[in-house]
């Protein structure tokens, strides 16, 4: 991984959603806006670099865009888990290993990721720089476990082979639709409604 920018400007794109988002906090209380300037920061560097993450240069950027210390966004920034501190992969994978996705074999899943992806485990990203796989607390997708969140999507139902074959398809520039990849609707019974099936 390479060394951190040494200067980071909002870009157009940026400004326009810092434009929507400031104003939704009353006067003084601009530092609430903190959260939402991280992700934009976040998808800003992702689409000029192809690694989504926040620089330290970005958190001081935000500081005094809400006129707070630096040490205030830094202690937002490094307490929630979405937030990548360092470069990561093209594509994020991250993996639910709560009791729901692991009774359900969140286990093949990580091997699958290990295996199709090219990463050692959690924490790691591949040799080619398309994926770093990250282990995660509970996704909220319990009912559809095991599951894996690519970036901002979720694909639910997942097994071995299932998984591999999402990451093929993510290195072949194909982008899988998102959600159950058996076909479970919503969060259906695997094999189909079971009640209310007449009006």
């Amino acid at each position: 991984m390479s060394e951190e920018p040494r200067e980071f400007v909002f870009d157009e794109a940026s400004e326009i959603e810092i434009a929507k988002i400031i104003p939704r906090y009353p006067a003084g209380k601009q530092a609430s806006a903190v959260i939402p300037l991280l992700y934009v920061v976040q998808k800003q560097m992702g689409r000029l670099t192809g690694s989504a993450w926040v620089p330290k240069v970005a958190m001081d950027v935000i500081a005094a865009r809400l006129g707070m210390a630096p040490i205030r966004v830094y202690e937002v920034a490094s307490f929630y888990y979405m937030f990548n501190l360092r470069k990561i992969g093209r594509f994020h994978l991250q993996l639910c290993g709560t009791t729901p996705c692991m009774l359900r074999g969140s286990d093949d899943v990580m091997r699958a990721c290990k295996d199709a992806a090219g990463v050692k485990g959690a924490g790691d990203t591949s040799a080619d720089g398309l994926f770093t796989l990250t282990e995660v607390e509970c996704l909220g997708a319990c009912v559809n476990a095991p599951v894996l969140q690519v970036d901002d999507d979720y694909y639910e139902d997942l097994d071995y082979d299932r998984t591999v074959a999402l990451i093929e398809a993510l290195k072949r520039g194909e982008r899988p639709k998102p959600g159950s990849t058996i076909g479970r609707q919503n969060s259906a019974a695997e094999g189909g409604a079971t009640s209310l099936t007449e009006l």
